[in-house]
């Protein structure tokens, strides 16, 4: 074909396809007619979200799209994904002639290669709707269609029997007043699938867990849940003797749930888990013999209230806040401000300084660390952003990271709230010292604002909802988000350590991830929740009444022996959940049990492991490491390791470190090997030591005929008696250590 026939004919192909469009516009025209519109922003964009076109593993901006054609995520700009659909690459996706031949829907549909396979099908509501919305000419309506203003799940809450289905119906309401059933395009999700699963079309499916489950209902960026309790429905008779609100509460949830409770547990067992969980260490063997021996009626109380007032106590719950907080080692010349810190966080706690109180030192800190310790948290945050998300997480239990680029998934922030968050410490400066590795931290004087890096506005601070009056320059922002923070009506600050701190004596949060609280994760007790929070503000934010009020309950002090009818319960506390002790609290009551004291760098000798002020004593210590210690690197709780492992066990069995402990000159095997009391009552200390409790018969049976029997070598000769007994007491420090009973708390 010439040159001028081909250009001819393609010049006729171009007309014919545009007669084409103009007869195909002009015939929907009328055929629409009766048709409503399709709306871009109401219609195609939420078609787009329920099948997954703009997740993140699909052609969303977060995970940087799929070939060059980008989405925001979850549609949450409709105006630049119109501009992608429609503009991009020369309007190849639409094709309006044909709309059934549209890249768009021919990718959707599979009828042309498609990495993510096939999304709708040809005959869906889905591909309905884009060829209709294509047809009547592919129209942007975001200045006109009505906005979204509530998201409604019928029903809301509810009981759901064991393997029965719940059907639920979604309606979203608009600014126009209309109300659209959109139960078939909203997008479902279970918080505990083992619980409940849940269809793309609504329908709860409950498996036979008892307990408290919810399922999460997104449409157009708004959030709607449904709370289903699941009833075991086993019969509940008697509880033990309610002490507090929080027996209240556990036990009518509970009643509800038709689940029984464990019995109290016996003294023995409380003594061990109270001095774990608030003083990170096991009972000596006269701690427990006094306690044991006593029949007062408050002993339970007066142990509590020595240990929470004990520097043991304080050391414990340091250890716990200055990880969160990052007291992280990575130079020498961290050294100073790492010990500043730790000492500073311990004197605050054994202080009983009010919580409010302690954030605020930190938050607001200026000057050297020297001067004023809780300046070191700046040393290791040194970002605005990274400032607001670590206070954000920790002392408000809100994961802000995702608004950063774009609306949060799973909540209402958007990339303002993120920013305006920020803003409240774009006024931090910082000037070196004489000291190496130490800045000057102290408030410049200044408008405080953040830069939205979408839309390059300068957000003024706000926190997470609440207006905060203008600032002036030479106010620091970060005194008003700390009376922010502090305000008894703040809906975070009180419920994010009330409920980080249930975890750590029931090992599970209210909510959970104990630091994720939000609308579309309910607590498992919202009334025991909300309890907490305002007992807490009522007193002050004392950190040790609220201690003392979760140990004295009846709840806490439960059984870990599990019944019949609560064996299958992970989340209603209707016994004690056992875990395995932390790693610095493992090291320490193994040497406790061999009667050896760990040597740690640059630290007093008999410095216990709780006590260490940051990550560095990881490396001159494999135990720590083994058994999970965290690097202080995140705020997170989940750094830390509570998994068990095979290297875990070969440690306890035959490590170095170990074995030199069990064998020492002056370990408890050596003493007692010694020793001339009955063999009964040195056997009955190492119990004692071990397990807060005296050996049973059988035990203390098997352990005495092991100890007094003739040892022999491997050639079969008799060992002499001093070191057969030696290395007898050896083997039985070492068989307790090795046993649940020892490594667990329960």
């Amino acid at each position: 074909m010439s040159k001028k026939r081909c250009v001819a004919f393609r010049f006729s192909l171009i007309f014919a396809t545009l007669a084409s469009a103009v007869a195909t516009v002009t015939s929907a025209s009328s055929a629409t007619a009766e048709q409503p519109p399709v709306s871009f922003v109401n219609d195609v964009m939420p078609m787009l979200t329920r099948h997954g076109c703009n997740a993140g593993v699909c052609h969303a901006k977060a995970g940087n799209g799929q070939n060059g054609f980008q989405l925001s995520l979850l549609g949450f700009e409709p105006a630049e994904d119109y501009e992608h659909l429609v503009k991009e690459a020369r309007g190849r996706r639409l094709f309006p002639a044909v709309p059934e031949n549209s890249l768009l829907l021919l990718k959707a549909t599979g009828a042309v290669p498609h990495g993510g396979g096939r999304r709708i099908a040809e005959d869906s509501e889905a591909a309905k709707i884009l060829v209709q919305w294509i047809r009547q000419g592919a129209l942007w309506d975001g200045s006109t269609a009505p906005a979204m203003v509530r998201l409604a799940v019928t029903p809301a809450k509810g009981t759901v029997q064991r393997h029965q289905t719940q059907q639920l119906q979604v309606s979203a309401e608009y600014s126009d007043g209309s109300t659209r059933d959109v139960t078939h395009r909203a997008l479902y999700e279970s918080n505990d699938r083992a619980m409940a699963e849940v269809s793309e079309t609504g329908l709860v499916k409950v498996s036979d867990l008892p307990g408290k489950v919810s399922v999460m209902v997104r449409y157009q960026g708004l959030v709607s849940v449904f709370n289903a309790a699941v009833p075991l429905g086993a019969p509940v008779d008697s509880f033990p003797p309610t002490r507090n609100f929080i027996d209240e509460l556990v036990f009518s949830n509970l009643k509800e749930l038709g689940v029984p409770a464990s019995p109290l547990a016996d003294d023995s067992v409380f003594l061990r888990r109270v001095t774990l969980d608030v003083a990170g260490r096991l009972p000596t063997a006269a701690e427990t013999a006094e306690f044991l021996a006593s029949t007062a009626a408050d002993k339970r109380d007066v142990v509590i209230d020595r240990l929470l007032a004990s520097p043991e106590h304080a050391d414990f719950f340091a250890g716990k806040w200055t990880s969160l907080l990052k007291n992280r080692r990575d130079d020498a010349s961290d050294i100073t401000s790492n010990f500043a810190f730790h000492a500073w966080v311990r004197d605050s706690l054994l202080a009983n300084k009010p919580w409010d109180q302690f954030v605020r030192e930190i938050l607001a800190a200026t000057g050297t660390v020297i001067g004023n310790p809780p300046v070191a948290w700046y040393k290791r945050v040194k970002e605005p952003k990274q400032q607001q998300e670590d206070v954000a997480q920790l002392f408000l239990g809100v994961r802000m990271q995702c608004a950063q680029c774009h609306h949060h998934p799973f909540e209402r922030w958007s990339q303002n709230d993120y920013y305006g968050l920020t803003a409240f410490f774009s006024q931090v400066g910082r000037k070196p010292t004489a000291t190496r590795g130490e800045d000057m931290i102290f408030h410049k004087r200044g408008v405080a604002t953040a830069v939205n890096i979408r839309s390059g506005a300068a957000i003024a601070p706000a926190a997470l909802g609440t207006v905060i009056p203008p600032i002036a320059p030479d106010q620091d922002p970060r005194l008003l988000l700390a009376d922010w923070m502090a305000a008894p009506d703040n809906p975070f600050f009180a419920r994010a350590l009330v409920n980080r701190y249930w975890k750590h004596f029931f090992r599970r949060g209210l909510i959970e991830p104990e630091d994720d609280i939000r609308e579309s994760n309910p607590p498992t007790n919202p009334e025991l929740l909300a309890a907490l929070e305002k007992h807490f503000i009522e007193s002050r934010f004392d950190l040790r009444s609220l201690v003392r009020l979760i140990v004295t309950s009846s709840s806490w002090q439960l059984s870990s022996a599990p019944l019949t009818d609560n064996l299958a319960d992970q989340q209603n506390y209707s016994r004690y959940y056992p875990r395995r002790l932390q790693a610095e609290v493992l090291l320490d009551a193994i040497d406790d049990l061999a009667g050896t004291r760990t040597d740690f760098p640059n630290l007093p000798p008999g410095t216990r492991a709780i006590a260490l002020p940051d990550n560095s004593y990881n490396t001159a210590s494999p135990f720590l490491r083994v058994f999970g210690r965290p690097e202080n690197e995140s705020v997170c709780e989940c750094e830390r390791g509570q998994s068990s492992s095979l290297s875990q066990s070969l440690h306890l069995m035959n490590a170095g470190d170990i074995r030199g402990k069990l064998a020492s000159g002056s370990a408890r095997a050596e003493q007692l090997a010694k020793s001339e009391l009955p063999v009964e009552q040195r056997i009955e200390e190492l119990y004692l030591v071990a397990f807060s409790r005296k050996p049973s018969p059988a035990e203390l049976q098997t352990a005495v005929e092991y100890v007094i029997s003739p040892q022999t070598d491997a050639a079969g000769n008799p060992i002499e008696p001093a070191r057969a007994a030696r290395e007898a007491f050896q083997d039985l420090v070492w068989a307790l250590m090795n046993t649940r009973e020892f490594m667990f708390n329960h």
